[in-house]
């Protein structure tokens, strides 16, 4: 059994951080409902394991259908600013009223409160306000990873965790809760460790901040000759991370480096490295530095294409990924294992039944009125089954 198999969730539709962050809980056994508007074409590419629920929220009839919908939910997550559920009379207060055990999980921005909550923004506005982004990039400019810290590890992946406490917290109080969970606050706190390690009680702030304030001059930054990536003579890349000592005298002892001539601690003469590690990686191919590196503690990588990723040979081994080179979630639980199967990496829209409607206690008149007036979508043809 699925560790949240018998859960069911309510997710209405939004961009990237809700819907992974229903993804997740789909992918650990959930029942995933994805509500919409009808007609949508609201774009989405994380619908696996969910079912597409079409209602029209300002209709009086489709406001009664998602009050019954989640009135046996487990779960609600709501992408929207604050004031857009409330003003539908849908907000928590009003689902919670018959539901004390929902938990209504609203992924913003900037969160619920304060002057920024109803400010539009994206991924690189969260990064820019949670003050990561100043760190990040090249020496230059700023410049987020995609969207990957803010919107789904700062945003729908600490959502879910929010959601997993709640529901945890729920077994003793046998009450539900609202979680605000803002992304530009999950984008920080996600990033602790930088705050952390650049206080002058820490004891690796010298260490890593050896340059604080620049971006491309310090440890873990690209700064260092010895972790940052090197161009090789297919013109793809190798990522070195010969950190420690013990790592680094491998690394260069491969290589067949003078450590004397080339010290690591002394950063002055750092970009003299880089232009000597440079021309030595670029005398050969991927594969053959792969080949070379094959079996040795230097913490040297190959940058694997995401094109291709799932060819190589550990991930094989491991299967980590699904057979159409998307991942496959992650972490693996022992006696509860999450969805593996290839058979079941379905990204398409899947429909809601009539099942679902009678369960809520329609009848098969009422939902194909329901369907007849435009108030809901459902993947059913009721002009020929009913």
């Amino acid at each position: 059994m699925m560790a949240l198999k018998g859960y069911r969730v309510v997710e209405l539709v939004g961009l990237a951080p809700a819907p992974f962050c229903g993804l997740i809980l789909s992918d650990f056994g959930a029942q995933v409902i994805r509500v919409d508007r009808p007609h949508s074409k609201q774009p989405d590419c994380l619908k696996r394991g969910k079912k597409s629920f079409h209602i029209d929220l300002k209709s009086s009839d489709g406001k009664q259908v998602f009050r019954r919908l989640t009135q046996t939910a487990d779960v609600v997550i709501e992408p929207f600013r604050p004031g857009v559920m409330e003003n539908l009379g849908l907000g928590p207060k009003d689902l919670m009223t018959n539901n004390e055990k929902l938990i209504y999980a609203r992924l913003t921005g900037y969160g619920q409160t304060g002057p920024m909550a109803k400010r539009a923004g994206h991924d690189i506005n969260y990064l820019a306000l949670s003050g990561i982004l100043s760190i990040l990039g090249t020496a230059k400019t700023p410049s987020p990873p995609i969207n990957l810290l803010g919107d789904f590890a700062g945003g729908g992946l600490l959502c879910s965790l929010g959601i997993c406490m709640a529901l945890l917290e729920r077994t003793k109080s046998g009450k539900g809760q609202v979680v605000d969970s803002s992304i530009t606050e999950g984008t920080a706190y996600v990033s602790s460790w930088i705050w952390h390690s650049m206080s002058d009680k820490s004891t690796v702030k010298d260490m890593v901040w050896l340059q604080p304030g620049q971006r491309e001059r310090n440890l873990l930054d690209g700064g260092t000759p010895f972790y940052r990536c090197y161009l090789t003579k297919d013109n793809k890349h190798m990522a070195v991370g010969a950190l420690e000592p013990q790592f680094y005298d491998k690394f260069t002892e491969i290589l067949e480096l003078d450590t004397n001539l080339y010290n690591r601690y002394d950063f002055t003469k750092w970009h003299q490295l880089t232009e000597k590690l440079s021309q030595i990686f670029a005398t050969k191919t991927q594969k053959e530095w792969i080949q070379v590196f094959d079996g040795t503690d230097a913490c040297v990588s190959p940058v694997l294409e995401i094109d291709s990723v799932q060819q190589y040979g550990h991930h094989i081994d491991r299967q980590s990924f699904f057979s159409d080179g998307t991942p496959k979630p992650s972490p693996i639980l022992s006696r509860t294992p999450t969805l593996r199967d290839n058979n079941n990496n379905n990204s398409n829209e899947e429909m809601v039944d009539k099942e679902l409607l009678i369960d809520m206690g329609y009848t098969e008149q009422e939902i194909n009125l329901l369907v007849t007036n435009k108030t809901i979508e459902i993947g059913i043809d009721f002009n020929s089954k009913l």
